[in-house]
């Protein structure tokens, strides 16, 4: 298939620091072209891909210090539509612009949904434009949406197999790891008193963004001068692989609908399991007991910290290589795409034109057909 993969501008595909979204897309931008399909990525200048890239921006919007993108994503979406007819298949991952400028394009493509949903600011615009097929990461998080939705497949992330080495003994018996952002809902704090009453080092590696500045100050900093606590800082993907394969456990307790939470499976790749909270994702991404615990108080988390140092690493590998590869996860976009272009063309909105007869898709590798457009 000829894809387009549409990126955020925020960071570089793949992130030089901290991006959830952009790693994904880069792990399936990777893999999409390995499986032999010709992609487009639509991403900032400083991204590395094997695939075409169309240079969007000079360079990662936050980096380069760039604070409203708006700007930017309406000019990369315009470049893309006059590019339409070039691809079978377009997917987007950056939220809601594309939804009006490419309504007459519904029947080729694709919104990831990699953000929570419960925010109701931005129902307007998923009651008006319901034509625009989804994916969501997890199956929780559909909950907020209108029933209407147009939903295509959940299909949780994956990334590389050898992504993140798996470490079979942590170092000096591991420590406990906390990865990510500081902020709230993430509840670091929680992390913090989990260490201080099991005894276990904690190591904290997280970037501080200006709206939790002050949280930071007030309430986490002060809580890191116990001498269980060490306060890293945003690392890097190397340092990322080492701080995780090191671990006795990853801390992830939040207190939010995570949609996925990328963290849990890049600690079960090196072996790593997760304690976390009951929340979001969390039950679909954690098998109890087998990747990790799964709890929903204080008292468990604690204890839950003994059960990770019996747990088997190897059995933790074995689950992640089952369920959350790069290879899995492009397996099953490219059946969604197909599912999509193969699919009941009649119920696609698309204000108007009408759908006529399927021709065949030009140029496609599996023969999937498209719809033709006329106007009315």
């Amino acid at each position: 298939m000829r894809i387009a993969q549409v990126a955020p501008l925020a960071e570089a595909v793949p992130p030089k620091f901290y991006g959830g979204t952009e790693r994904v897309v880069s792990w399936l931008t990777e893999e999409l072209v390995r499986q032999g399909h010709d992609v487009t990525l639509f991403a900032s200048g400083d991204s590395e891909t094997s695939a075409k890239l169309v240079a969007c921006c000079p360079e990662g919007l936050r980096l380069a210090g760039i604070r409203d993108h708006v700007a930017s994503h309406l000019a990369m979406l315009y470049h893309l539509r006059r590019r339409a007819d070039e691809f079978d298949v377009i997917h987007f991952h950056i939220d809601l612009l594309q939804y009006p400028l490419f309504e007459e394009f519904n029947h080729k493509c694709v919104t990831t949904l990699h953000g929570r949903l419960d925010v109701p600011d931005f129902m307007p615009v998923y009651r008006t434009f319901t034509g625009m097929p989804l994916v969501s990461i997890s199956d929780h998080q559909r909950g907020p949406m209108p029933e209407n939705a147009n939903w295509l497949q959940t299909i949780h992330h994956g990334l590389p197999a050898e992504n993140c080495r798996f470490s079979a003994n942590p170092k000096d018996g591991g420590y406990l790891a906390f990865l990510g952002r500081i902020s709230p809902e993430k509840r670091p704090d929680r992390a913090i008193e989990i260490a201080k009453a099991s005894g276990v080092k904690l190591k904290i590696a997280a970037k501080v963004d200006k709206a939790d500045q002050e949280y930071w100050d007030e309430v986490i900093e002060p809580m890191t001068h116990h001498p269980l606590v060490e306060y890293i800082g945003e690392i890097n993907e190397d340092q990322k692989h080492e701080f995780l394969g090191n671990a006795l456990a990853l801390a992830f307790p939040i207190d939010w609908p995570e949609p996925f939470g990328l963290v849990m499976i890049e600690a079960m790749s090196a072996g790593t399991p997760v304690i976390a909270w009951r929340n979001g994702s969390v039950p679909e991404v954690i098998k109890d007991g087998v990747s990790g615990v799964v709890v929903e108080s204080m008292d468990e988390a604690i204890a839950a910290v003994e059960t990770c140092k019996a747990m088997s690493r190897e059995g933790v590998r074995r689950y992640f290589e089952t369920r959350f590869t790069a290879s899995v996860m492009a397996r099953s976009y490219v059946a969604a795409y197909e599912s999509l272009l193969a699919g009941d063309l009649d119920a696609i909105k698309i204000p108007g034109l009408t759908l006529g007869a399927p021709a065949a898709l030009n140029g496609a590798a599996n023969g999937v057909a498209h719809p033709v457009l006329r106007a009315v």
